[in-house]
């Protein structure tokens, strides 16, 4: 079966044709600047080259038409017909606490997604736009929605309440739901996988460490829980979010800058970070250790502020699941950049970690860069999220 796999944003929309049975990818591609002039598909056929059209998307629905005529194309299409596509799997951000699994849409689990509105408002009514375009445009065919938020839903009171007054969880839920749980649940099992063992005996913590980054215990299979919160705010220092802060330091800013609480938030969101720390020089990791390796010591800080907060995480993770068997790294800086690692795995040693350089100077492949003789393993395993969507998807149109 044919599954198309769409990741669809407010202005853009990434999407993905698998073929299920051998999980290749036939096609790929994305909308960008929908809604905005200068709008444009790029596509990927499997083993040929990239082509770009620019293409007028007043409209997420002209986005999937234009995804759809580039796939059945007679030059350059994967496929003859539409009616080739078994299944549509839509990435969705929140599924509040209704969701602990992907699901086959219908009207009410799209209304229960749009009451989640409000927890997501950037991206909830995003997908949805995707979600109903698709419908209109490939009627009768199944649709799935996999939620970022599902795999953390296992957490248990402890870890997902907040120290706020229990009826603001009751009347509103704010809570801690954490986010990347499609890449935190395809990567745990990956590395169970990778290292021969049953999922369900082990203690595995998966750092996503990209420009959003998060961190996941995951106990026997199940996320037990994650660093991100009811917002992916909470957490890890980012490319440009400044995650955990004292809210009374935000509440200072605020009167000494003049800032309204709009303007609070983007500085949270968009100018913090290691962004932020490095004194605007940059959110990419490549540009802040050049910068570190030639004596800018704000990009030096910024490196280590981040590392400091991913170990810290880890080590919080091994005390909450009384010991830890194996650490993965996944996600653009994660699976790509062995400085980061053996930087956060350095003050691991006490638990009998040990990296082995070679093995670590790897990138963007599946590798043990532990030594034969660590106590823990820590491996590299590359994401894959939309081949989790479509696993899902295809399970549950089987």
């Amino acid at each position: 079966m044919n599954i198309l796999v769409i990741n669809c944003g407010s202005s853009s929309l990434k999407f993905q044709l698998i073929d299920s049975d051998s999980e290749s990818v036939l096609a790929k591609g994305l909308c960008e600047r929908i809604g905005i002039d200068g709008s444009r598909l790029v596509y990927q056929p499997a083993g040929k080259d990239k082509l770009t059209f620019e293409i007028p998307m007043p409209t997420h629905k002209q986005a999937i038409s234009a995804v759809l005529d580039a796939l059945t194309d007679k030059g350059h299409g994967v496929i003859e017909s539409l009616s080739e596509v078994g299944a549509v799997g839509h990435r969705v951000v929140h599924g509040g606490e209704k969701y602990a699994s992907s699901v086959l849409l219908n009207d009410d689990v799209i209304a229960a997604i749009e009451e989640c509105n409000d927890l997501a408002p950037l991206h909830n009514p995003a997908n949805l736009i995707g979600i109903r375009a698709c419908m209109e445009l490939m009627p009768g065919t199944p649709m799935t929605a996999v939620f970022d938020t599902a795999f953390h839903q296992t957490m248990p009171k402890e870890a997902y309440l907040y120290g706020l007054p229990y009826r603001m969880y009751e009347d509103y839920k704010v809570r801690k739901y954490g986010f990347h749980g499609t890449s935190h649940s395809f990567v745990s099992k990956r590395t169970a996988e990778f290292l021969g063992k049953n999922i369900e005996d082990m203690k595995i913590i998966v750092c996503h460490l990209g420009n959003g980054a998060s961190i996941s215990a995951v106990l026997h299979g199940k996320s037990v829980d994650t660093s991100m919160g009811l917002t992916p705010l909470e957490g890890l220092v980012m490319g440009t979010r400044c995650g955990d802060v004292d809210p009374s330091a935000l509440e200072f800013i605020a009167k000494k800058e003049d800032l309204n609480f709009a303007q609070v938030m983007n500085l949270c969101n968009k100018e913090s970070g290691v962004y932020g720390l490095s004194g605007g020089l940059s959110s990419d990791f490549r540009d802040l250790e050049s910068a570190a390796n030639e004596g800018n010591a704000a990009a030096k800080t910024a490196i280590d502020v981040f590392c400091y907060r991913v170990l810290k995480y880890i080590g919080s993770y091994i005390a909450a699941m009384n010991g830890v068997d194996a650490i993965a790294f996944t996600a653009g800086l994660g699976e790509n950049d062995g400085a980061v690692r053996k930087q956060i795995c350095a003050n691991l040693a006490y638990m009998g970690i040990a990296i082995d350089d070679a093995q670590n100077a790897k990138r963007g492949e599946e590798v043990l860069i532990s030594t034969p003789d660590s106590k823990v393993a820590v491996v590299v395993i590359p994401t894959n999220e939309e081949l989790a969507i479509a696993r899902e998807t295809l399970k549950l149109v089987k």
